[in-house]
């Protein structure tokens, strides 16, 4: 079993990398020669900049193309077998469907750790940088709430805006503070040069206050802002929820957003995050059971394109249900697990079905 198990697992790693790495290549050369004329400008003419570009661009293009690519691997080596009527001499050992997954466990789970670090700790790691340079995609979606951007924040009723912030989001400069009522009408508005986060309290300088009713504006040396507001550190609140770590969800989840985004956007992306250590396991349930079906080289063709079909549809719902669990209509947990959790049945029912027959 074991000689089996090695087998297979050789098999679908080598054609998983070089499909990976292909597709890989070809998507970042097309990229590069897309905006090779930006990419120039942008380093000054340098000649290594279209490949310091590419390697920027290398994992986010590495971690949306990782799972098509554990399916195609799979099933590629699965209709290998089943043409050269190999599956029939595994079944004939008693290697079962069920006991072939458990022979491709270590590997399902090493492709989920791969896929996870690649989406915490290699895609955060570049971002920044891809979006200071502001090319392609980049340039389009760039969020205005990095270091040197606005920041808005919010305690109760109450809405602070600053034009700035340092590092650490101690120190605010430009800041307007709208004061609402209980019914959401504006109050009074707070206009101070810079706000420093002292013991939990802002303490602002050059403060000028004015009024709804159109009073006499009021101007202070200094107030005390007791308000719970506190804006992300720069380096977290400076990309989307899809290019952070699962650090900074916790921080963003822990801290309510800080104003940016609702809280459950980042409860989903969390849920989202942890779930990856599973998807190759997924599309080898699923894969592996329609393997069974076609033992002796018979409808190649049908099994292959009812693994892809299978396998993107189930992007496709898993595209979807992040996107209504981002909106607020589903649970977090349950927009990231649920197409997880629909296609494991699936794949239960199938392995079922297999081992009855």
């Amino acid at each position: 079993m074991k000689t089996i198990g090695r087998m297979l697992t050789r098999m679908i790693l080598i054609r998983f990398l070089f499909i990976l790495i292909g597709i890989s290549i070809f998507v970042l050369t097309l990229d590069a020669v897309t905006y090779a004329n930006e990419i120039l400008q942008v380093f000054g003419n340098e000649p290594t900049a279209i490949v310091y570009y590419m390697l920027l661009r290398a994992p986010g293009i590495l971690s949306t193309f990782l799972p098509i690519s554990v399916l195609l691997a799979l099933l590629l080596t699965l209709t290998e077998l089943s043409y050269r009527n190999e599956t029939v001499a595994m079944w004939a050992a008693g290697v079962s469907p069920l006991r072939m997954m458990g022979l491709l466990l270590p590997l399902a789970l090493a492709i989920g750790a791969l896929y996870f670090l690649i989406n915490d700790r290699a895609v955060p790691y570049v971002a920044p940088t891809l979006r200071e340079i502001g090319i392609g995609d980049y340039g389009e979606k760039r969020l205005k709430i990095g270091e040197r951007d606005p920041i808005w924040m919010r305690a109760g009723s109450d809405i602070l805006r600053a034009a700035s912030a340092n590092a650490q989001a101690t120190q605010l400069e430009d800041v307007i503070v709208f004061r609402r009522d209980d019914n959401g009408l504006l109050r009074e508005q707070v206009f101070a040069k810079s706000a420093t986060l002292t013991d939990g309290r802002w303490q602002m300088s050059d403060v000028i206050i004015y009024y709804r009713e159109n009073l006499k504006p009021v101007k202070l040396a200094s107030l005390v802002y007791s308000g719970s507001m506190k804006p992300a550190a720069a380096g977290a609140r400076s990309g989307d929820p899809e290019e952070m770590s699962i650090a900074d969800l916790n921080y963003f989840i822990e801290n309510a957003g800080f104003g940016i985004r609702p809280v459950w956007v980042y409860q989903t992306w969390w849920h989202k995050r942890i779930s990856l250590f599973v998807a190759a396991l997924i599309m080898i349930a699923i894969c592996v059971p329609l393997a069974a079906r076609f033992r002796r080289g018979g409808g190649i063709g049908a099994l292959f394109a009812a693994g892809v079909g299978l396998g993107f549809l189930f992007f496709v719902i898993d595209g979807i249900s992040l996107t209504m669990g981002e909106l607020g209509f589903v649970a977090p947990w349950m927009a990231a697990w649920a197409p997880l959790l629909g296609f494991a049945a699936i794949a239960t029912a199938l392995t079922m079905s297999t081992e009855r027959t």
